[in-house]
């Protein structure tokens, strides 16, 4: 029989694919003394970061700038608003390709897996890096769906920097809020990006107002709109109170003109700008108080004698401290706002030196680095991305994985560009670098030189904690900050298609799981595997006695709550316990109804009894099988998982929409109203939501979004469990 393997995946996660081979990753040669680019047959690029035509710049300026002039970003948003196309043209526009990507055609830069094209979403993260006046800019473009909720935590904890953008027509959505949140939690400095101010329905003061009310920010509004919709043109810099207009006749929008307002062309504009700016220069005023000084000493009269970079530079200030949000706004598909937003990325936004990491302090300057994601290549194995916080990596170094308590070496150092990589010699500090040779890394794993610099970090922290009077774990001190994981509430069970397929399918697991910390493999004992518990005796005898009671508890936990009885022996639990509580947990990975993990459980040891010589596998395989029999006995409910829903849809197609969830077992909270639309706002089983998008997308004529968040767990009433019970036996 085939061995069945069982996958957990969370609802709001990926399952990056194993089709992995699709991943092409060319490789560039370069030699020290004489750089000669080589470019891909599969990519119409143009010349490496900083070589513009013949200009060869010196390879150590190119790949280690100074960390003022490194600025690491991320784009997030909700799903269709605009990410990957904003991207494109960030990449088009800072010179790293000659032809605009688009999404519906299938040729964008960072959407390089073929699921991601097929679909036109993004589902993986990639890093791009690229050069803007003089900045290097290491760039992830994210995914906004809430599946991949995941993979945007795991690239967020890298960042200095964000671009949050918005469809302007629908200001603030679901997912933008989760992502928002998301930056809270890793005090990530961002500005806004109003998108698609062509669009129909698009409008710069509802989304601004979206902003305030829905994310609770304070929008400084550094741009206004020319116009909305199908009269958009352009936009006003307030800073400077200069327009830009995009030629009408460029099709790439490079060709666009700034000019000052002028009372003779624009008296209405020039206005309304010259409010805007005054409203600007005392919010930022009341928000920072060198700046306000300064309003107040020199420039109180007349806010217009106020020079554009001491607004910039306070604005700069502002931004991180995350007391306001800059705005700005155009048209990534109509080629309008993006220079003006790469501006402000470089100007507004800090650099790695401008943000606080406390842990720096116990490493010097040693190596400290941060593995954020790992890729597997056919060719080159294992790719893992590094946020390197301190010190210097180099190709054939020797480093020590403090999670994993490894050591391993780097055999090459690669600049990550979409799915092309550039081999360079080093990188410092503040950059994000793409490794190969890491054989056992896995994403969240903390990178330093060596042990024995983990462990004078260790020290340094320990006597610090000592001064501050605070009791931390040295592990804590040490580790950076990784991913928090939710136990999975999506589970399939999948098999190789024959015997001999077995090892490709274990191994194309292993590696799913160093990618995503979120996927959970197990194997499934009702499906035919081979009993491993040692049965034989020999000389010695494998006796266990124990009693176990199973009760549930009130308050709502995944992990079963384990007690021991006064009467258990503290010196047979000391040497047994790591031995019982595996066998507690195994027992209820799977519950006696389903074969589903049980929750909201506790589990009390009243006796044990252990002969001398029992191995510990046998220990844990007996209280997992008492546990299991003392489930049976008890009474039991279905739990299912709940999911938050929000539903976009035009107002004509809402009542089928409603229906339709009326039978998918939804409880509606509210109906809201946005812009044209409606937005519907409740509850339904997840069960209930499987294959919904394809039904949507038929009910409302591809009108209609969605996304879904998991809420919490709900008891299934007894008809629709004895309904799946049934099912599952195969009586109905």
């Amino acid at each position: 029989m085939l061995t069945n393997l069982r996958i957990f995946a969370m609802s709001h996660q990926t399952i990056p694919s194993v089709y992995i081979n699709n991943i092409c990753c060319y490789k560039i040669r370069a030699s020290l003394r004489r750089l000669k680019p080589h470019v891909p047959l599969g990519r119409n690029c143009s010349s490496l970061p900083g070589l513009i035509g013949n200009d060869i710049k010196s390879l150590h300026s190119i790949i280690n700038p100074p960390i003022a002039k490194i600025r690491n970003i991320g784009i997030m948003a909700h799903i269709d608003a605009g990410k990957t196309t904003t991207t494109e043209r960030i990449l088009y526009y800072s010179g790293y390709t000659r032809s605009l990507g688009d999404v519906d055609d299938g040729d964008t830069v960072t959407d390089f897996m073929a699921q991601e094209r097929e679909r036109g979403i993004t589902i993986q993260s990639a890093a791009v890096t690229f050069d803007w006046k003089g900045y290097r800019v290491n760039l992830i473009d994210t995914p906004g769906h809430v599946d991949f909720t995941l993979e945007v935590e795991r690239c967020l904890r890298v960042l200095d920097g964000a671009v949050a953008v918005f469809d302007a027509s629908a200001g603030v959505e679901a997912q933008t809020l989760t992502v928002w949140r998301q930056a809270d939690k890793h005090n990530i400095p961002r500005i806004c990006f109003l998108n698609k101010m062509d669009k129909t329905g698009a409008s710069f003061k509802y989304a601004v107002e979206s902003i305030r009310e829905k994310l609770k920010a304070k929008p400084l509004l550094l741009q206004l709109p020319i116009g909305e919709a199908k009269t958009f043109k352009g936009v006003v810099d307030v800073v400077t109170k200069e327009k830009l207009l995009w030629n009408c006749n460029s099709n790439d929008g490079k060709d666009f003109e700034r000019k000052p307002l002028l009372e003779m062309n624009d008296p209405e504009l020039l206005k309304e700008t010259t409010e805007a700016r005054n409203a600007l220069i005392e919010q930022v005023a009341d928000l920072d108080d060198e700046f306000a000084d300064l309003v107040l000493e020199e420039f109180s009269e007349n806010f217009d004698l106020l020079p554009a970079e001491k607004l910039q530079t306070a604005i700069h200030r502002v931004t991180l401290a995350q007391t306001a949000v800059p705005v700005l706004c155009g048209s990534a598909l109509k080629n309008k706002g993006i220079q003006p937003l790469l501006d402000a990325v470089t100007m507004y936004l800090p650099s790695p030196e401008e943000r606080n990491y406390e842990f720096l302090q116990w490493y010097k300057d040693d190596l400290c680095a941060l593995a954020f994601k790992v890729l597997h290549d056919k060719q080159r194995g294992p790719l893992v991305f590094m946020r390197i916080y301190s010190g210097t990596i180099k190709p054939q170094l020797a480093i020590h994985n403090i999670n994993g308590n490894c050591t391993e070496r780097i055999s090459r150092l690669l600049l990550p560009f979409a799915d092309q990589h550039v081999e360079i010699p080093s990188l410092t500090a503040g950059n994000i670098a793409l490794t190969v040779g890491l054989k056992h890394t896995a994403t969240g794993d903390t990178i330093v030189s060596s042990k024995s610099s983990a462990l004078a970090a260790a020290r340094r922290a320990e006597r610090e904690g000592e001064k501050q009077h605070r009791q931390n774990n040295e592990a804590e001190r040490l580790l950076l900050a990784g991913v928090e994981i939710p136990e999975p509430v999506f589970f399939c069970t999948i098999e190789p298609p024959s015997l001999s397929k077995q090892p490709d399918l274990e191994h194309a697991l292993k590696c799913l799981q160093r990618e995503d910390p979120s996927l959970k493999v197990r194997l499934d004992p009702d499906s035919g595997q081979v009993d491993t518990l040692d049965r034989t005796l020999g000389d010695k005898r494998h006796l266990v006695t124990v009693e176990v009671e199973a009760r549930p508890i009130e308050t709502s936990s995944v992990m079963p709550v384990i007690e021991y009885a006064e009467s258990i022996n503290e010196g047979l639990l000391k040497v047994s316990q790591e031995a019982i509580e595996n066998g507690i947990h195994s027992a209820c990975l799977q519950g006696p109804l389903l074969g589903s993990p049980i929750q909201d459980v506790a589990i009390t040891l009243h006796s044990l009894t252990i002969h001398p010589g029992t191995s510990t596998t046998m220990i844990s395989a007996c209280v997992s099988r008492c546990v299991q029999k003392a489930l049976k006995k008890a009474d039991k409910q279905v739990l299912e998982p709940l999911m938050n829903l929000e539903v976009t849809v035009a107002r004509d197609y809402l009542s089928p929409v409603l229906a339709d969830l009326a039978q998918r077992r939804g409880n509606i909270q509210e109906i809201q109203t946005r812009q044209d639309n409606k937005v519907v706002i409740g509850f339904v089983p997840l069960a209930e939501i499987m294959g919904y998008s394809t039904v949507l997308r038929t009910l409302t004529s591809g009108s209609a979004t969605f996304a879904l968040e998991l809420s919490t767990y709900q008891a299934m009433n007894p008809q629709d469990q004895n309904t799946l019970l049934n099912r599952r036996s195969g009586l109905t």
